[in-house]
């Protein structure tokens, strides 16, 4: 077994260990027989089955998807860009989505106060500002500069919504203030089909990026000599991340540092540039750590609520900033 799959194999147990434990975080413990009753023989006057359907597993399944999404929309804005520090976070696309869904909530109408109404508006607002970011990548030829832009986009963008904020009417402002701290708790379960298919869509639309994102690692230039059609990819490139962003923004907020944090992390551990290997590895350690981030908050609790955009901030700066240090990746 070569060091690839050793790294595979146990990043696979890693995944699956903190998927029992988060599934069984929190006061209320359970059995394996309980669980397997509650899948294959639900009964909804069961309080047992009713708390481990639609507070545990449903929580779990959307940490995973909300992990895996964002650290893969990451990796392919650093591809694209060919910038390590490029991110949903980090060159505005989640606060546009934010922006949209602040719409959404403080002044749509019923349609947007519905759970497609609210992914509508968060993959709309995400494909919007990826599109902005875009053309500025073709003005702007200096990684560092497309940050800088990225950033100030982003203040530009959270300023109209700090103008949204102002007029709205206190209950929905209090909903996208609580929105905005992040969360995976508040999707339920008749929330997670929609949430789960648009997701799995989206993942299995990756197999036709796979090989162009492993030539467009060459240059974009090189890319087209090589016969990939870089329009189209572009275009399939943009339309991936936004609804991963999208998607994860909507029902959980803007989550911070995930989507930035572990591609590079992932690269790191795996050292490669094949793509087939990075969106896996990106699959198993941003689902691994959405799950570790969000068992701190189950164990907090008792003491102090603690929102999910300050534990994934906390995992995610270090490491980029160790990142930037140790001079591996160059900016």
């Amino acid at each position: 077994m070569n060091k690839s799959n050793l790294l595979f194999t146990f990043l696979i147990i890693v995944f699956i260990l903190f998927f029992l434990i988060h599934l069984n975080g929190g006061n209320f413990n359970f059995q394996l027989t309980d669980l397997l009753n509650t899948i294959f023989d639900y009964n909804p006057e069961n309080q047992e089955h009713i708390i481990i359907k639609e507070l545990r597993i449903t929580r779990t399944l959307t940490g995973i998807i909300a992990g895996i999404s964002l650290s893969i929309a990451g990796l392919l804005m650093q591809t694209y860009f060919n910038n390590p520090l490029a991110g949903p976070s980090i060159l505005g696309i989640s606060t546009g989505s934010s922006l949209f869904v602040a719409i959404a909530i403080m002044v749509g109408g019923t349609f947007f106060s519905t759970s497609y109404g609210l992914i509508s508006a968060a993959i709309i607002g995400a494909i919007i500002f990826s599109l902005i970011i875009l053309i500025f990548s073709k003005i702007v030829k200096s990684p560092i500069s497309l940050l800088i832009i990225g950033v100030m986009l982003s203040s530009f963008t959270s300023s109209f919504i700090q103008l949204i904020q102002i007029s709205a009417d206190p209950n929905a402002l209090k909903t996208f203030t609580i929105w905005g701290f992040g969360s995976i708790q508040q999707v339920t379960s008749d929330q997670l089909p929609l949430l789960s298919s648009c997701f799995i869509a989206t993942l299995l639309s990756l197999a036709m990026i796979i090989k162009p994102l492993n030539l467009l690692v060459l240059g974009e230039k090189n890319a087209q000599y090589l016969g990939i059609k870089t329009k189209q990819i572009r275009i399939l490139i943009i339309a991936i991340t936004a609804i991963f962003t999208g998607l994860t923004t909507s029902y959980c907020g803007p989550i911070s540092f995930i989507g930035l944090a572990i591609p590079n992390l992932v690269k790191l551990i795996f050292k490669t540039q094949n793509h087939s290997k990075l969106i896996i590895g990106c699959a198993l350690v941003g689902g691994s750590v959405m799950l570790i981030c969000d068992l701190l908050i189950y164990w907090l609790e008792p003491f102090i609520i603690v929102p999910l955009n300050s534990i994934t901030a906390i995992f995610g700066a270090p490491i980029v900033i160790w990142i930037l240090l140790s001079k591996k990746i160059h900016a």
